[in-house]
């Protein structure tokens, strides 16, 4: 059962993308992902997306799934269920950050990312 970080832990100051995950067996099935916002300061805004490929290097134009933006920190989850796209064989996790108003408008995130195979989530 798939249960590891999509995103490991970190402080990030601009857009990224972690490392492409192999699902291996666990491909076409159901997900529940988890962001845990440890840090974030006022008037900041963090959109985390959800990539799949097939090679682990294309990961396309679109994203499979997104989180809400968030402002503020807590932990947030979302389903994602890939029974319809058993050709996934691969998630990365990808990061925007935006910054206003007054002072250094260098925004600073600490997140994670966790990916966990859902109860109950057999292949098609």
């Amino acid at each position: 059962m798939l249960d590891t970080f999509l995103i490991p832990e970190q402080a990030v100051e601009a857009r990224g993308a972690g490392a492409a995950l192999d699902l291996g067996a666990a491909a076409g099935k159901r997900f529940l992902l988890t962001l845990n916002i440890t840090r974030i300061i006022e008037q900041e805004a963090l959109d985390v997306s959800i990539w799949g490929s097939e090679d682990g290097t294309n990961f396309g134009q679109k994203s499979i799934a997104a989180f809400p933006q968030y402002f503020y920190a807590g932990e947030h989850q979302i389903l994602v269920d890939l029974t319809a796209t058993p050709q996934i064989k691969h998630l990365r996790g990808q990061w925007e950050v935006n910054k206003w108003g007054r002072g250094k408008l260098t925004p600073k995130f600490t997140f994670s990312l966790k990916i966990r195979e859902a109860a109950g989530a057999a292949a098609a």
